[in-house]
């Protein structure tokens, strides 16, 4: 899908390039064949990338991290093109300032906008999660056994100033109606 003559993955890369936190992008993908252009555009992008399972995207970003020597992971989706480097420096700043296995500012109650979600964790917690369960919902989705597990992991809650709480914008890329509102954007 594209926006102003790009595909949304490259806006989204555009963006994450302009936090000054983040020493490297992966792009973390399947080895679906479907997926080549995807890793094309990385290559094009100058982004790292690594390719894994589909259906293990938790194993597919703990490699990833292992293959590029990441110490610490910091998530964003591929349905969040309108990503603001701001908040995403942000989200980093309050993981590194608290002494926490978690931080993000999608945790409930939300008070950022859907498509802004950042989840910080270091990649032995990643590591740990992936030795605690198998069950397919947290292999789906990297940092939900996380924060299904406070009593294990120590959580931080970013939430936004009061002046700027947006949890009922959706600035995400999941319909059609969606699309139509990116495009207009």
């Amino acid at each position: 899908m594209e926006t102003a003559g790009k595909p949304m993955l490259a806006h989204m890369v555009e963006r994450l390039k302009r936090v000054p936190q983040l020493d490297d992008i992966i792009i973390a993908t399947t080895t679906n064949a479907t997926d080549d252009p995807i890793v094309k555009l990385a290559q094009n992008l100058r982004v790292l990338w690594y390719r894994g399972p589909e259906h293990d995207v938790l194993g597919r970003v703990l490699t990833a991290a292992l293959t590029h020597k990441v110490d610490i992971i910091v998530e964003t989706t591929g349905d969040c093109p309108l990503i603001d480097p701001e908040i995403v420096s942000n989200t980093i700043e309050a993981y590194r300032s608290a002494s926490v296995d978690y931080a993000s500012n999608a945790l409930e109650p939300r008070t950022y906008p859907v498509g802004m979600d950042t989840q910080v964790f270091a990649t032995n917690i990643l590591a740990d999660v992936a030795e605690r369960t198998s069950a397919e919902n947290d292999r789906e989705h990297v940092s939900l056994f996380i924060y299904n597990n406070p009593q294990i992991y120590k959580l931080k809650a970013i939430k936004a100033a009061t002046h700027h709480h947006a949890p009922q914008v959706r600035l995400t890329l999941d319909t059609r109606q969606d699309l139509k509102l990116i495009r207009r954007l």
